[in-house]
């Protein structure tokens, strides 16, 4: 995401069934077209509700010729932001990958994921796994990965870090944050948010969303942790150890208005990632704006009038 951005960015062109039964063949392999309306961007991330995508051109990525991936401690979400802003100033674009996790999501893979170890001595309330990647070579991208976490000791932003030694230890990092959403399942109940805000905006939405959850269903456990490089976040909440999972799980809907209205505020998505659906229909006509629904429904209805085309989604 960092370096590459959205799967969006990567098409360049489509194949399209209408409703109307007709084909459009976008498949062009241009990087530059400024003659008319980009339609393609219509039907990506549309969930197949203004077309049935059949063939699509890619753009395709050389894979890095070296990888060096940093697991970093430290004690606020602000100070994650500070890790970023000398993260981006050493590495630039090599800097692929920068991912928030705090220390009870850390917890849970350490009980719950086969063999997984903690990467630092101490334990601290949040961590970033870093990564940077180099096409040349790879002293150039630990160079600046070094660089990055000398200033940030230095200037007190981080409390500890290490650098995997090799591939399979860089793996075993990347395997405790892509386990931390399945290891909330030996938890209890989890209520999921998948949400964005502005990157500056997420010590904020943080130390507003937290207590606000907590207040609602004492001794819940938040556990927030995503791709703080680019503002995406699963706020997933897991219930209080004590409670009913049925019970736990009933009040779904009144947290995701808690934390959908703290989103909101702070000029966030509620669907960042995983797109809208059936279950958030409802929720984007509350909270798009209306001029931005309007224009919405009116391409549905002129790509689709008898709203055949994945009906009871997205609008």
């Amino acid at each position: 995401m960092l370096a590459y951005g959205n799967t969006r960015a990567q098409v360049l062109g489509l194949e399209v069934v209408l409703a109307d039964g007709r084909i459009w063949n976008g498949l062009r392999r241009l990087h530059k077209d400024n003659s008319g309306y980009d339609l393609k961007q219509l039907f990506i991330g549309a969930e197949g509700t203004l077309g049935i995508v059949t063939a699509a051109v890619l753009k395709l990525q050389p894979q890095p010729a070296a990888v060096e991936v940093a697991f970093a401690g430290m004690a606020t979400p602000e100070d994650a932001l500070r890790l970023l802003g000398l993260a981006r100033a050493r590495a630039g674009a090599g800097l692929t990958g920068f991912e928030l996790m705090p220390r009870i999501g850390l917890d849970f893979c350490l009980a719950h994921l086969p063999g997984a170890r903690d990467p630092l001595e101490g334990a601290h309330p949040w961590y970033v796994l870093a990564e940077v990647s180099s096409n040349t070579d790879g002293d150039s991208a630990r160079t600046a990965l070094e660089a990055c976490l000398a200033a940030a000791l230095e200037a007190g932003v981080i409390a500890d870090a290490t650098i995997a030694a090799d591939g399979t230890q860089a793996a075993a990092f990347w395997r405790l944050r892509h386990g931390m959403s399945e290891v909330q399942k030996h938890e209890g109940g989890s209520i999921k948010h998948d949400v964005s805000v502005p990157v500056d905006h997420i010590p904020a939405f943080l130390a507003e969303a937290i207590p606000a959850v907590e207040a609602l269903v004492p001794g819940c456990r938040p556990v927030p942790f995503g791709h703080v490089g680019d503002g995406n976040l699963h706020f997933n909440v897991s219930q209080p150890p004590a409670m009913d999972k049925d019970v736990y799980l009933a009040g779904w809907d009144a947290m995701n208005e808690v934390v959908h209205a703290i989103v909101l505020r702070h000029a966030g998505s509620v669907a960042a990632e995983h797109g809208v659906g059936r279950l958030k229909r409802d929720l984007i006509a509350r909270t798009k704006d209306p001029v931005e629904l309007d224009m919405m429904r009116a391409l549905k209805a002129a790509l689709d009038p008898k709203g055949i085309l994945n009906p009871g989604r997205v609008v």
